[in-house]
C-alpha cells in the first residue's frame, strides 16, 4: 500500500474538482468536444475524478484501470464506428489516461495516447488545468479527422459534457 497515495486521495475532494474546473470551464471544455466532433466522425468524452474510493484505493487500483471502467459505464464504446475515446483525469494522482474504443486505438496504437497525455499533465503541473484539457482534446481531434474524417450528417452518439466523478 502506498500510503502517500492514501493520504492524496483522501485529501482530494469534490471541492477541489470545482476549484480546477469551475462551470464556465467546463462549458469551454465542452465547446471544445462540440468542435472537435463537427470536424471529424468520431466522439469524445472528457471525464474528471477527484479522487478514488476507499475501496478501489485500498486494493491499489491505477488510474489506468478506472478509466477503462469509466470508458465502459460511459459507454465510449458504443459507438457505430467503434472510435469513441475517453479522456480521463484521477485529479488526486494528477494522471492522465486516454482510452481509446478499438478501431481508433489499432489504427493510433497507445504510444500515441501516451504522448497526449504527458502534454495534458505537463499543462496541469503549471496550474492550466482547462487549457491542458483542452490542448488535449485538440489533440484527439486531430486524429480522428485524419482517422474518421466528417462525411455529411452524423448524429452526436454521446453528450459533450464533462462528466464529474
Amino acid at each position: 500500500m502506498n500510503f502517500k497515495r492514501v493520504i492524496k486521495h483522501l485529501s482530494i475532494s469534490e471541492a477541489t474538482v470545482r476549484r480546477h474546473f469551475p462551470r464556465a470551464a467546463l462549458d469551454n471544455i465542452e465547446r471544445a468536444i462540440a468542435n472537435v466532433e463537427r470536424s471529424c466522425a468520431g466522439q469524445v468524452r472528457f471525464a474528471v475524478e477527484h479522487a478514488l474510493q476507499w475501496k478501489p484505493l485500498m486494493a491499489g487500483r491505477s488510474a489506468r484501470e478506472r478509466a477503462i471502467e469509466v470508458f465502459s459505464d460511459l459507454h465510449v464504446w458504443d459507438t457505430e464506428q467503434n472510435n469513441g475515446v475517453l479522456i480521463y483525469l484521477l485529479l488526486a494522482d494528477r494522471d492522465v489516461e486516454i482510452v481509446a474504443d478499438r478501431d481508433i486505438h489499432k489504427k493510433l496504437g497507445q504510444p500515441v495516447w501516451e504522448s497526449i497525455c504527458k502534454q495534458m499533465e505537463a499543462a496541469f503541473r503549471q496550474g492550466n488545468f482547462e487549457q491542458g484539457v483542452i490542448v488535449g482534446i485538440e489533440s484527439v481531434g486531430s486524429h480522428l479527422a485524419e482517422h474518421y474524417p466528417q462525411t455529411g450528417d452524423k448524429a452526436n452518439e454521446l453528450p459533450d459534457r464533462p462528466v464529474l466523478f
